[in-house]
């Protein structure tokens, strides 16, 4: 192995080859992979001092998953780098590439020039700042090195200023999702009028191979005949096609019945009753039913006499995964209500207070004598005492939140938990990295069904991206098994106003 002497360290293990590249890390690409060292082949690793004291800063947040995973860097870099001698000469990985930790002697002694500290000075003047000092060792690395130099991290204004310098810099591809495509809510299959006729009787359908290997498992899609008949179906492996199997409508207990709107809806809804299917992930735009569709299918799954599921968890990350939440007064769930006020909304569509007015909601008529709930009943016959005061009104859904048959979870204590028998619906999952999301996904035990719903479109953490958000990771690794299944949903249904917005503006 060719080295280069004297440029880092008299012995240094770093490698000197056209072949070979140097990539050095950003404290979020550790934060957000602590494996990431393991995962550049055989090329160069290098960590900045300066990485080291920003772990150090984070690795005392008990309660959250960027406080454990820096503590796991420590740990992993201790059984790495075990002397300075190592940290400085650096030390070979199993993946045929070396680690070694990078300090910036132009930082050290401002006496010191060269063309790149004195253009990185001119430019970003300001070396307190740890995005600064880093890039600065980047650039040391550069010049000292033949092999191309790249900074990896995942904030992008990071990337901007690197380049900005003359400096490769790219975010960690390593979980990131192939370049997708627009993705179509769902495919045709052509088929003649007897096949169709056939699929409608029976309920199945054979494909020939070549249709077949075009469809993943538990990929919906729309059957079309010669004459433009069409029905819709789901392909369950092996070439099998099978009809959608749907209830006339959806409903929580003393609340309105809820029916697909459109085809999207269908599938989503076939997949929310299907017990076969143990994980759902959903992409959709605002106003396209994601919220209303899952929750109706959980309740009426979670109440009724023969229930799979003993209740309904929700949550969603507040801002990211493991967000402190203590800043907002009261109990859990109070401090989670802001966050989950969508789920409330869903619940008053779904268990409204009055009846409603929409005739989307309306019911089969029934007689035109008012009959009263069980609840209300009750109420009525219990006559209140004179010395207490009239309680303000509660809202139906109220009880069961007051049961625990629809649960509040907070991401933040999610670790270590096995959430069995229950219907989990995580929005917002287009907020997570690939790595919160596997922490939840793994909490689900069996006879758990998990639901991830967003869009991959809207995305406030600064650290992920289209491609690199836990969702669409989720989605792109489960493609194919027989356990997940996958929808898109285009059609907005909240309003004209709404569907307009979410297009155009």
């Amino acid at each position: 192995m060719e080295t280069l002497r004297g440029a880092i360290a008299p012995n240094s293990r770093i490698k000197v080859s056209a072949q070979v590249k140097t990539f050095v890390l950003d404290t979020n690409v550790l934060l957000h992979d602590p494996q990431s060292v393991f995962k550049f082949e055989e090329n160069n690793l290098a960590i900045p001092v300066e990485v080291l004291e920003e772990l150090d800063a984070i690795k005392n947040e008990q309660s959250t998953e960027r406080g454990r995973n820096a503590r796991r860097v420590h740990r992993l870099l201790q059984e790495l780098l075990p002397d300075s001698r190592a940290m400085l000469e650096g030390v070979e990985l199993p993946n045929g590439g070396t680690l070694s930790i990078i300090i910036n002697p132009y930082l050290m002694d401002t006496g010191r020039r060269s063309p790149a500290m004195d253009r990185l000075r001119a430019i970003l003047p300001d070396l307190s700042k740890k995005d600064n000092r880093i890039i600065a060792a980047a650039l040391f690395v550069q010049e000292q090195f033949p092999p191309p130099t790249i900074l990896v991290t995942k904030d992008v204004n990071v990337q901007l200023k690197a380049r900005a310098l003359g400096l490769e810099s790219e975010d960690y591809l390593n979980d990131k999702v192939p370049e997708l495509a627009e993705e179509q809510s769902y495919g045709e299959v052509p088929v003649t009028v007897y096949e169709l006729q056939r699929f409608c009787s029976e309920g199945e359908l054979a494909l020939d191979s070549e249709q077949a290997r075009a469809l993943a498992v538990n990929e919906y899609v729309l059957i079309r005949s010669d004459e433009g008949k069409t029905m819709p179906g789901r392909h369950v492996g092996n070439g099998v096609l099978c009809r959608l199997k749907l209830p006339d409508f959806v409903k929580a207990p003393g609340g309105i019945p809820i029916r697909p709107r459109n085809l999207e809806q269908q599938f989503f809804m076939d997949a929310l009753l299907d017990d076969s299917i143990q994980m759902i992930t959903c992409f959709g735009k605002a106003g396209t039913g994601k919220t209303l569709i899952s929750t109706a299918c959980a309740l009426h799954q979670v109440c009724n006499d023969h229930a799979q599921f003993d209740g309904l968890s929700i949550s969603r990350p507040v801002i990211s995964l493991g967000k402190d939440i203590g800043f907002l007064p009261g109990t859990l769930d109070e401090k989670m209500k802001p966050w989950l006020q969508p789920y409330y909304d869903a619940l008053e569509v779904l268990i409204p207070s009055k009846p409603p007015k929409d005739p989307q909601f309306a019911g089969k008529k029934t007689s035109k004598k008012k009959h009263k709930s069980h609840d209300e009943a009750f109420a009525s016959s219990v006559p209140a005492p004179a010395h207490v005061a009239s309680a303000p009104p509660t809202k139906p859904y109220e009880r069961l939140l007051r049961t625990g048959l629809v649960e509040v979870e907070a991401l933040a204590f999610i670790r270590g938990r096995s959430i069995a028998r229950r219907f989990f619906i995580l929005d917002e999952a287009q907020q997570l990295t690939p790595h919160e999301v596997k922490t939840v996904i793994t909490r689900i035990a069996e006879g758990s069904k998990i639901v991830l719903i967003g869009d991959p479109t809207q995305i406030d953490n600064p650290y992920v991206d289209s491609r690199s958000n836990g969702l669409v990771y989720a989605h792109n690794r489960m493609k194919g098994q027989t356990l997940a299944a996958h929808v898109v949903l285009t059609k907005g249904e909240r309003s004209r106003l709404a569907e307009l917005a979410a297009d155009l503006l």
